[in-house]
């Protein structure tokens, strides 16, 4: 081991020129598990992934490949290292594939070999072994002169455990802002969520190509209750201009002029409540968000926190009353709430040109789906924010 932790690394194949060098970001795509579901790499971060690439499994030697990774079991896991083998052919026995399959150990198609191209192994198959923020640390093709299966092995045997996959302890990129609201005002924003009817609360996902809201409560289990009276909403947008932004673009260098949701939200350990791993840009309908915040409205319950897979798995907590403020690019997930139940107020932020961005991309939400028209989301009447910036 090298670097306080680092895997000693099988060298890419000299015979042909990978298509992504060791060390660099690989291409994320999206695919369906051959069992169906949908597949997105992004979501794989924060774990050690390799990538098989198995090519048909008509090939005699793909079954062989596959008994291999099979012999670690005893080291793969959601929270360290998963495999993804990728067909280029459907395999005439699905279901056998779909008896080995887990958490950890799944089956993608890539029925016409996109993916496979993409990462040089339609021709060779091979196994491509990602870092915990998707970059190759290892491209090992079949034909290794080491010998392919032996190498997957070894290499798998040696990493670490993501929260020492750098060498060094990682912090994620985020701001937590203590006193943005007073605690009154906590107080009244939960008495509000409890007194107008709280909705369960969907995520954006693209369908056919377009934004709609989906509920699952394997993914995500919350209510919502939308901020729709004025005067709260205003009281709220005021403590954030006052006490937030400033912050935000003194640590982020952003200045955000408007606001999207304004909701208060609950997770109750009563029905488990919880957000899988996410992104909060991906979709067509959530281009425009730079930045989420979230504001603790009670501290009176056990779990729930934030963590940041790529991050390892240390947990982020606001005080109550306070925000924790992250990029909407952020692989992020809320742990299961263990006990009582968490309050919080949550929004993203976003400028003008983010906002030219939303109207755009109304054309891509499905019908049903509130169309975005730019008049109730900012932060500051004109007059004020021509003279801010002045």
């Amino acid at each position: 081991m090298r670097g306080g932790g680092q895997p000693s690394l099988p060298m890419a194949d000299t015979s042909t020129t990978p298509l992504t060098a060791l060390g660099d970001p690989v291409p994320r795509f999206s695919a369906r598990f051959i069992t169906g579901g949908p597949f997105e790499l992004h979501v794989c971060a924060g774990r050690w992934v390799v990538l098989s690439f198995l090519g048909a499994p008509d090939n005699p030697k793909t079954d062989a490949e596959i008994l291999e990774l099979v012999s670690l079991a005893d080291i793969l896991g959601e929270d360290h290292i998963i495999v993804r083998g990728i067909f280029t052919a459907p395999p005439p026995d699905a279901a056998k594939y779909a008896a080995l399959s887990s958490a950890a150990l799944s089956f993608i198609a890539d029925y016409d070999g996109a993916i496979s191209r993409c990462f040089g192994a339609f021709d060779m198959p091979r196994t491509i072994v990602l870092d915990p923020m998707l970059r190759a640390i290892a491209d090992i093709p079949w034909n290794y002169p080491q010998g392919h299966a032996e190498s997957v092995i070894n290499l798998l045997r040696s990493l670490p455990k993501v929260e020492e996959s750098a060498g060094v302890p990682l912090i994620a990129p985020t701001l937590i802002v203590p006193r943005v609201f007073d605690f009154p005002l906590c107080d009244l924003l939960v008495d509000f969520y409890e007194k107008n009817g709280a909705e369960e609360s969907g995520f954006l996902y693209d369908v056919d190509g377009k934004t709609a809201t989906i509920v699952d409560h394997r993914l995500k289990r919350r209510r919502d209750v939308p901020i729709a009276h004025p005067d709260l909403r205003a009281l709220v947008r005021k403590q954030i201009i006052r006490r937030l932004l400033p912050e935000i673009e003194r640590f982020f260098q952003f200045q955000a002029t408007r606001m999207d949701r304004d909701i208060v939200a609950c997770y109750d350990s009563a029905v488990g409540g919880h957000f899988h791993r996410h992104r909060d840009n991906i979709n067509a309908g959530a281009q425009h968000r730079r930045f989420a915040v979230t504001i603790n409205l009670n501290s009176d319950f056990d779990g729930c926190d934030l963590v940041f897979p790529e991050f390892g798995r240390r947990t982020y907590r606001a005080p109550c009353g306070g925000a924790i403020v992250f990029s909407c690019g952020a692989l992020h997930q809320v742990m299961p709430v263990t006990r009582g139940r968490r309050y919080a107020f949550l929004a993203f932020l976003y400028d003008e040109a983010d906002a030219a961005r939303r109207r755009a991309n109304n054309a891509r939400l499905h019908d049903g789906e509130s169309h975005y028209d730019g008049t109730w989301d900012r932060l500051f009447p004109d007059q004020v924010r021509e003279a801010k910036i002045a």
